[in-house]
């Protein structure tokens, strides 16, 4: 079966062959020039990145770079997905193209850690790394900017709910980002690209009949999953934690083992026999309200080693110790689900803040103090052979 590719924005596949392009409206060589179509406005899907100063759009060979208008003859090198009409990234199909779904409950902390992560891999991260984060259209580079680097990091306060993904209008749509990475070969040192698209998609869109299908493409399409459960949601757990530590409410419907049934649901509903392969990330959140609990020794008292690769055995270490830790939160079930559905799954423990929100839901005086939030991801990267490893598992 020939390669298909999915696109970053709406998660839909087809063909290279069916890849679309656009007109860049310039004056051709031969003196034509193609009509802006400023009222043809693409359907519900596509929201304002995209709907300004378009030309008009035609089919090619969408495995080519380059495409020449048959209205103007002028060439273009604008290719755009053929379902949702979004301009593909540069190199789109010539780099990989990872799509990583960012799942989880209601005030699981999914829109804070997202953010955070995506400073540190290109801060910290990015210098152990020798790696490179960078936004792939302005909407990605505006929205992150604006409405969650600087509300977060800037301005110290915390987000609203994430918004349904089943509400057409203003919906949010996917960050696409480019990660580089020098790689040494034996023709020397080079660059790899890796795209990465993160959806950030609520806990209550599984509940409603209108939503399935569109999660059920987004998780089914996605190269890796990160699966953020909030401990404090689990009963067994919430007895623990630091006093004054504010506790969500807590409902079965929202309990993590019930988002991770509902998420394995819908990965299952490709009709599969066999164990889910896609790699889940399985990341429990707001791990500082139990610091106090742990031994001097435990992992998770310990930051991941300051290395240029991904260290194995300090993950499997991280693992193991979540996995112990999910018997005294009465979370048994989370990991029998996840041993019998999942072939490649993997636990960690992560706190975005490091320390409480104030009352207001705003940032600590102390500020942000993140705490191993980018192990997931580079687990996920390692497993796709896009950052390389330290030891074996």
């Amino acid at each position: 079966m020939a390669r298909r590719h999915t696109c970053p924005y709406c998660y839909e596949s087809f063909a290279p062959r069916e890849i679309r392009f656009r007109c860049n409206s310039r004056l051709s060589r031969t003196g034509k020039q193609c009509a802006r179509r400023r009222d043809q406005l693409l359907d519900e899907r596509m929201g304002p990145r995209r709907s300004h100063d378009l030309g008009p759009d035609f089919a090619a060979d969408g495995r080519k770079p380059t495409a020449v208008c048959p209205d103007c003859d002028g060439e273009t090198t604008y290719r755009i997905c053929p379902v949702c009409h979004s301009e593909l990234p540069v190199q789109f199909g010539r780099v990989d193209n990872r799509l990583i779904a960012m799942v989880g409950a209601k005030a699981s902390g999914k829109t804070v850690y997202m953010t955070v992560l995506l400073h540190e891999v290109r801060n910290r991260i990015g210098e152990a790394f020798g790696a490179a984060l960078m936004g792939l259209d302005d909407a990605t580079m505006r929205r992150y900017s604006t409405d969650y680097e600087d509300r977060l990091y800037r301005d110290n306060q915390l987000f609203p709910g994430t918004q349904t993904a089943s509400t057409n209008l203003n919906r949010v749509e996917p960050l696409v980002f480019r990660f580089s990475l020098r790689r040494r070969t034996l023709l020397g040192e080079r660059p790899q690209h890796t795209v990465l698209s993160f959806f950030d998609t609520a806990g209550e869109d599984f509940s409603s009949k209108e939503s399935v299908e569109l999660n059920t493409r987004y998780l089914t399409n996605a190269d890796g999953i990160i699966l953020l459960l909030d401990p404090l949601q689990m009963t067994g757990a919430r007895d623990g934690a630091l006093p004054g530590t504010p506790l969500p409410g807590t409902t079965g419907f929202d309990a993590p083992v019930n988002v991770l049934s509902r998420v394995t649901n819908m990965l299952l509903a490709g009709g599969s026999t066999q164990k889910i392969d896609v790699p889940v990330a399985v990341v429990f959140s707001k791990m500082d309200a139990f610091w106090h609990l742990l031994d001097g020794a435990s992992p998770l008292r310990d930051y991941a080693p300051a290395r240029d690769r991904f260290d194995v055995g300090d993950s499997l270490s991280v693992h193991e110790e979540v996995r112990r830790l999910l018997k005294d939160w009465d979370g048994v079930p989370i990991d029998q689900l996840l041993e019998n559905h999942y072939t490649r799954y993997r636990y960690f423990g992560v706190s975005s803040l490091g320390r409480n929100p104030t009352p207001d839901a705003r940032i600590a005086a102390t500020g942000i103090q993140p705490y191993r939030v980018a192990d997931p991801l580079l687990w996920l990267l390692s497993e796709f052979g896009s950052v390389p490893k330290a030891g074996r598992g």
